[in-house]
């Protein structure tokens, strides 16, 4: 019930958890992150830029990106299925690409130090969670303060308390940036990277400056559920002709009422003689 109207949303954290346990029962885990040196490379393992993306390695990781996910399905209530998903498709493409040739300039201008990219979706959970900071506004915020303060002695004080305040303000939100900052920081700085690069393009999509207009770009209809053309044109004209029948048989009822109460009304004089034919 909880994921009601989301059910991309539902199906990437059912992707998640299953891959996520697979690789730890298959025992095949090395097989999704990278090490630009050597699987890249020497072993020219390019497969692994479409495979990194599909499950996380440690369970610690699995659990904030659910309860993470969990939290963003809002956005697909808002977008639809077909919209997000084609999003998700989106993203997932342009991080298979973009991701490891980052790692692989800074492995060179950081003299082999940069050298590992984890495994996981992070991407795509930073770049829906750039989607819900746009779309969904705060309905509150709290301030947290750093120390103590005295409280104000008199009205005119209140003013000078606001401009005085040392803390935080935080919202209602806040707390789904901190389940998905999590992830950003299990396996720093590969993990950092992923994050601030999902971030990033959450936000061209959503500004439509990627290339090719990929922003408009949607995958087929069939893929989310959804009927195609000649499927709903020929559900409606069913629709169309069942309320015509039933429009037809009512109005064939009601003349037909009509005209056996006629055949069944007597003349006048029939009706006197009956009112006294029963006292007699």
């Amino acid at each position: 019930m909880s994921f009601a109207g989301a059910p991309v949303t539902r199906n990437l954290v059912l992707g998640v958890v299953a891959t996520s346990i697979g690789a730890s029962l298959f025992d095949t885990k090395h097989y999704f992150y990278i090490l630009v040196d050597p699987q890249i490379l020497r072993y020219g393992q390019l497969w692994r830029a479409l495979t990194y993306q599909l499950c996380y390695t440690n369970s610690s990781e699995v659990l904030f990106a659910c309860m993470a996910l969990y939290q963003l399905r809002i956005v697909e209530r808002m977008w639809g299925s077909r919209k997000l998903a084609s999003f998700i498709a989106a993203v997932y493409s342009l991080s298979a690409v973009g991701l490891p040739l980052i790692v692989v300039v800074l492995r060179f201008l950081t003299r082999g130090r940069f050298n590992y990219l984890p495994a996981g979706p992070t991407s795509i959970v930073f770049a829906i969670l750039a989607q819900y900071y746009s779309i969904i506004p705060h309905k509150y915020t709290y301030r947290v303060a750093f120390s103590a303060q005295d409280p104000p002695a008199a009205n005119g004080a209140a003013a000078d308390a606001q401009d005085n305040f040392v803390g935080l303000t935080l919202s209602d939100k806040s707390y789904r940036y901190f389940l998905a900052a999590q992830l950003a920081l299990f396996q720093w700085p590969g993990s950092l990277l992923m994050a601030g690069f999902g971030w990033v393009l959450g936000h061209a999509w959503r500004n439509d400056v990627l290339p090719g207009r990929l922003a408009e770009w949607r995958i087929p209809g069939w893929m989310v559920g959804l009927q195609t053309a000649p499927q709903r044109r020929e559900e409606f004209e069913g629709l169309r002709r069942r309320l015509e029948d039933e429009n037809t048989g009512s109005a064939t009822g009601v003349d037909g009422q009509a005209d056996s109460g006629a055949g069944r009304q007597r003349p006048v004089g029939q009706q006197i003689l009956d009112q006294f034919q029963g006292p007699m």
